[in-house]
C-alpha cells in the first residue's frame, strides 16, 4: 500500500532527523521520530507563517521547547523553504553550522526562541501570548485586526517537571491567553527511565486547575484526531489549550522505541536500517526527500507570501485609516522612539534631598513611560518596594489587555523567562521588577536573554546590605559578581539620583543584550554635580568625579551607595594634600567598551588603587591589581538597621580614609 502524502512528508521528517543525529554521532531522535505527526499537522494545517520573511510581525509563533529535539524543528525549516540547506542539515552539531545542538534564536532562520533548558520555551510562549494580546489591544481597530497570530508550543514531560512552567502556566490560567496552544508529547520516558520513577501526577488535571482548557489525543500517530483537537483549541478564546498527545518516543525503532535509549543518543547503523524498513522506506538512502514530499512541504512558501502580501494590503488600508496608530507602530518596529521621553528625564536637585535610587527610578518611569508606547513593565509582587507602577497606569489582564502593566505575582522565574517572550517580540520594551537577592530564581531566563542578545531591562531594589533588617536572607553580597559573570549582561549600579537618570536612558537606548539596573533601598545623598563632575559620562561605565592633581597617586572606585564615603574621604586627603581622584564606576561591562585610551585615562596603571562596594571582592583586582585594596564584603551580612550594618561591615568615610592612608605608608 503506497503511503498517503501526509504520512510519506512525517516519514521524512523522522528520517532526515534519524540521519543527521547518526551523522553527527550525538542528538535526540527519540522526539523528532515520535512527534513528527503533531508538528506536521501543526506546520501543514495551521501555522502561519513565511518562510521567506521569518520576521514578518503578525506570523504565528512556533516553539520547541524541548530544544534537544531541535533536529524536528531543523527538518521542518529545510522541508518548507527556510534559508537553511540541506547540508546545514548534514553539518548538525558541528563548529559554525546554522545547527547548533539545541536552537538559537538569531542564529538560524525561523528559531523564535533560544530553547534547552526545559521549561524555558513553554515560559517564553506565554510571554508571547501576552505580547500578542498587549499589541492586538493597542492596535488593532474594531475595523481592522493587524495582530491576531496565536502562539503553539512543543513541550515534554522535562518541561511540565520544571517549576519555572508551573509559575508560567498558572499566570496564563489567570490571564485567559486563548491565543497560545501547548502540544504536550505525553511519551512518558525521560532520560532516567519510565515518568513513573518520578512523575505519575494528572497533568490535565493540573493544567484545568490552572484555568486551562484541556484535550487528549490518545493516538499521537492519528492526524485527524490531532486536527479535530487543535480546530477545537483555536476555537477556545477564554482559556489558554493544552492538546495531551500521547506518542511512542522513537517510534518505528524495533528495539529502542518506548525506551531512554532513543532520548538522547543515535540509533546506530543497524537500528536505523530496520527503521527505515519499518516505515517502508529505502534504508539505502540518507538525507533521502522524496520529490512529492518536497512539493508537499514546499508549498509554505507561496502559500507564506500570500497571506503576508495579504496582510500588507490589509496594513495599507489601516494606515490611510490610522495614521497616528500606524505611525507609532512602525517607529516601535524600527526602534524609534523619538526625543520626547529623553525630553521627559528629570534633573534631580538639592531640593530632593536624599532620595533611595529605587524611589529616583520610579520617579523616572514616570516621567517616560507615557512617551514610550510599547514600553511594558511589571513586578513580581514587590510593587511597592519596586517602584515600578507609574500612576494612572491600567493594569494588564483579561478585560484590559492593552494595560501597562503587569503582576507576575510571587513568581520571580517565571516572570524572567516571560520577559524574554515579551522582549522577542518586536517592537516592545519590557521591564519587570524584584528584590536584587531573587536574581538567583531568575539566572536561567537571564543568561538565555543575554545569550540571545535581547532587551529585558530589570529593576532590581534592594541592591545590598542596606536593606538592613530583613537580615543576611535578602541581603545580595554574591550577586554583583554573579550577575557581572554572565556574558553580554549589563549592570548598571547608579551612585545617586541623577546617575540613575542616566541609568534609565542608557537601559532604554541599549539594544545588544538585557539591562540590569540595581538600586537601592536605603536614601543615599545626591551628588553635588555643581562642585563635582556631570553625570554625563555614566554611559562609559566609569568616569572621574573629582580630583586634585592630573597625575595622582591615589585612585577612590567606587560604585553605587558607596560613592558617598569615598567622596567624603577624597574631601579629608585634599585637606591633607594628597593627590587623589574620585571615580564613579557604575558598570565594568560599559567600561570594557571603551577604548585602551578612555579606560587608562580613568584608571590608570600607575597610582595605587582602593574599590569600595558593598559586595564580594571577586572580579575587583582586575581594576585595583594585586597590591590594591578592596573594601566589601567577606561574608554574609546581619539583620540590623542599615547605617548600623554599613558601620559594621567597614562602608565608611573614615575607614576608606585609613585604608588610604596605610596604602600610601606602604
Amino acid at each position: 500500500m503506497t503511503p498517503s502524502i501526509d504520512q510519506e512528508s512525517i516519514n521524512t521528517i523522522r528520517t532526515l532527523s534519524i540521519d543527521s543525529i547518526q551523522k553527527a554521532k550525538s542528538g535526540h531522535p527519540g522526539m523528532p521520530m515520535g512527534a513528527a505527526p503533531t508538528a506536521y499537522v501543526i506546520w501543514k494545517k495551521f501555522l502561519h507563517h513565511n518562510p521567506a520573511n521569518p520576521q514578518w510581525i503578525n506570523r504565528d509563533r512556533f516553539i520547541l521547547s524541548g530544544g534537544h529535539g531541535s533536529m524536528l524543528l531543523y527538518s521542518l525549516l529545510h522541508l518548507t523553504g527556510y534559508n537553511l540547506s540541506l547540508d546545514d542539515l548534514k553539518n548538525f552539531r558541528q563548529l559554525h553550522s546554522k545547527t547548533p545542538g539545541h536552537p538559537e534564536y538569531g542564529h538560524t532562520p525561523g528559531v523564535e526562541t533560544t530553547t534547552g533548558p526545559l521549561g524555558q520555551g513553554f515560559s517564553n510562549a506565554v510571554g508571547m501570548a501576552i505580547a500578542e494580546k498587549y499589541l492586538a489591544a493597542t492596535f488593532n481597530t474594531p475595523n481592522c485586526e493587524i495582530f491576531n497570530y496565536s502562539i503553539y508550543v512543543m513541550c515534554g514531560d522535562g518541561d511540565l517537571m520544571e517549576g519555572v512552567s508551573s509559575e508560567a502556566a498558572s499566570l496564563a490560567g489567570h490571564l485567559k491567553l486563548g491565543n497560545i496552544i501547548c502540544l504536550y508529547d505525553d511519551n512518558s520516558i525521560s532520560i532516567d527511565g519510565s515518568t513513573q520513577l518520578a512523575f505519575t501526577e494528572d497533568v490535565g488535571a493540573r493544567f484545568e486547575a490552572y484555568g486551562w482548557h484541556v484535550q487528549t489525543v490518545h493516538d499521537g500517530n492519528d492526524l485527524e484526531k490531532l486536527e479535530i483537537a487543535i480546530r477545537h483549541a483555536r476555537q477556545i478564546t477564554d482559556k489558554p489549550s493544552l492538546i495531551k498527545v500521547k506518542t511512542h518516543i522513537g517510534f518505528g525503532s524495533p528495539h529502542k522505541q518506548d525506551t531512554p535509549e532513543v532520548h538522547g543518543s543515535p540509533l546506530g547503523d543497524e537500528e536505523i536500517k530496520l527503521t527505515k524498513q519499518a516505515y517502508g522506506w529505502d534504508e539505502n538512502k540518507f538525507f533521502f526527500i522524496p520529490d512529492e514530499v518536497m512539493q508537499n512541504m514546499r508549498s509554505a512558501v507561496q502559500l507564506g507570501k500570500e497571506k503576508e502580501e495579504a496582510w500588507q494590503k490589509k496594513f495599507e488600508v489601516y494606515k490611510k485609516e490610522n495614521p497616528v496608530l500606524a505611525a507609532t507602530l512602525e517607529n516601535a518596529l524600527q526602534g524609534n522612539f523619538g526625543d520626547e521621553w529623553k525630553k521627559a528625564l528629570p534633573q534631580f536637585t538639592s531640593e530632593n534631598g536624599t532620595i533611595a535610587t529605587r524611589e529616583a527610578s520610579g520617579k523616572i518611569l514616570s516621567a517616560i513611560l507615557p512617551h514610550l508606547p510599547t514600553m511594558f513593565g511589571g513586578s513580581a509582587d514587590l510593587t511597592p518596594s519596586n517602584n515600578t507602577f507609574v500612576k494612572g497606569t491600567e493594569n494588564f489582564n483579561p478585560k484590559s489587555y492593552g494595560g501597562k502593566y503587569l503582576h507576575y505575582g510571587v513568581r520571580e522565574h517565571a516572570m524572567g523567562s516571560i520577559l524574554n517572550g515579551i522582549a522577542l517580540t518586536q517592537g516592545i520594551i519590557p521591564y519587570g521588577g524584584t528584590f536584587f537577592v531573587f536574581t538567583d530564581y531568575m539566572r536561567p531566563p537571564i543568561r538565555l536573554a543575554s545569550l540571545m542578545g535581547i532587551r529585558p531591562i530589570y529593576v532590581f531594589t534592594h541592591d545590598s546590605i542596606g536593606l538592613g533588617e530583613d537580615g543576611p536572607t535578602h541581603q545580595p553580597v554574591e550577586h554583583f559578581a554573579a550577575l557581572r559573570a554572565i556574558p553580554n549582561l549589563l549592570v548598571l549600579r547608579p551612585a545617586d539620583a541623577n546617575e540613575t537618570v542616566q541609568a534609565w536612558k542608557t537601559a532604554v537606548e541599549y539594544t545588544k543584550g538585557p539591562v540590569a539596573l540595581t538600586l537601592t533601598r536605603q536614601k543615599v545623598p545626591l551628588i553635588d554635580r555643581l562642585k563635582y563632575a556631570s553625570a554625563e559620562n555614566f554611559s562609559k561605565g566609569a568616569y572621574t568625579l573629582a580630583e586634585n592633581s592630573p597625575s595622582p597617586e591615589l585612585l577612590l572606585i567606587g560604585t553605587g551607595s558607596e560613592v558617598q564615603y569615598v567622596i567624603q574621604a577624597y574631601e579629608r586627603l585634599t585637606a591633607e594634600g594628597i593627590s587623589a581622584r574620585v571615580i564613579s564606576m557604575p558598570s565594568w561591562e560599559l567600561f570594557e567598551q571603551q577604548s585602551g585610551e578612555y579606560k587608562n585615562s580613568v584608571i590608570p596603571k600607575k597610582g595605587r588603587k582602593i574599590a569600595v562596594e558593598a559586595g564580594v571582592e571577586l572580579g575587583w583586582h582586575k581594576y585595583i591589581g594585586e597590591n590594591g585594596v578592596m573594601i566589601g564584603m567577606n561574608s554574609f551580612g546581619l539583620s540590623a538597621p542599615a547605617d548600623m550594618l554599613f558601620k559594621h561591615f567597614g562602608f565608611t568615610a573614615e575607614v576608606v580614609y585609613s585604608q588610604a592612608k596605610k596604602l600610601l605608608a606602604q
